[in-house]
This record gives structure tokens, sequence and C-alpha cells, in this order.
């Protein structure tokens, strides 16, 4: 039972954290290898943040990442960017409901 329920808490982690929501291959080869590719964009993405020095969460520097793939923006552009549209959009907000 505690092996199980280290195995539980494993996927627990990967679903919160490496964003699989399901696996694409059946075979145990498949799915270690995606979950190997997921843990490797975890940690790129965990470099990138330290080396940026940001307060940026890794969810919203993921998100960044997959929309603005094709771009050809250094990354911390896109990061300071977006904090400054999210910073705007939630003092319009403000200011809306204040109105």
């Amino acid at each position: 039972y505690r092996c199980r329920w280290q195995v539980e808490l494993f996927f627990k982690w990967i679903k919160q954290h490496l964003r699989i929501k399901r696996f694409y291959g059946t075979t145990e080869n498949a799915v270690k290898t995606q979950i190997w590719i997921a843990i490797s964009v975890y940690v790129l993405v965990a470099i990138v943040k330290k080396r940026l020095n940001t307060e940026t969460s890794l969810y919203t520097i993921l998100q960044i990442l997959s929309l603005t793939l094709f771009e050809k923006k250094p990354i911390d552009q896109l990061v300071k960017n977006t904090k400054v549209q999210i910073s705007m959009s939630k003092n319009n907000n403000h200011m809306n409901l204040l109105n």
C-alpha cells in the first residue's frame, strides 16, 4: 500500500506541475519518454525563471512561452511585457469598477 501511495503522489505532482493531461502512448517507453520530456521542460523553465530573477510563476512563464512560441523576442522582454500588461489590466478593471 505504501508503494502504491508513492505512485499516486508522483502522478498527482505530475498533473499539477508538468501539465500532462493524458499520456499519448500506452507502452512503458512512451509514458517514460513523455514524463522525461515534461520534466526537462519544467527544469529549463525553472532555470530561465532563476536567471531572469523574476517573481513570475513557472505556470505564467509556461503560458507566455506557449503563446509566443514563434516570436523572435528575448524571453526577458516577453516576461516584462506580460507583467506590464497584467498590471495595466488589473488597474483598468479596478478603475472601471469605481467609475
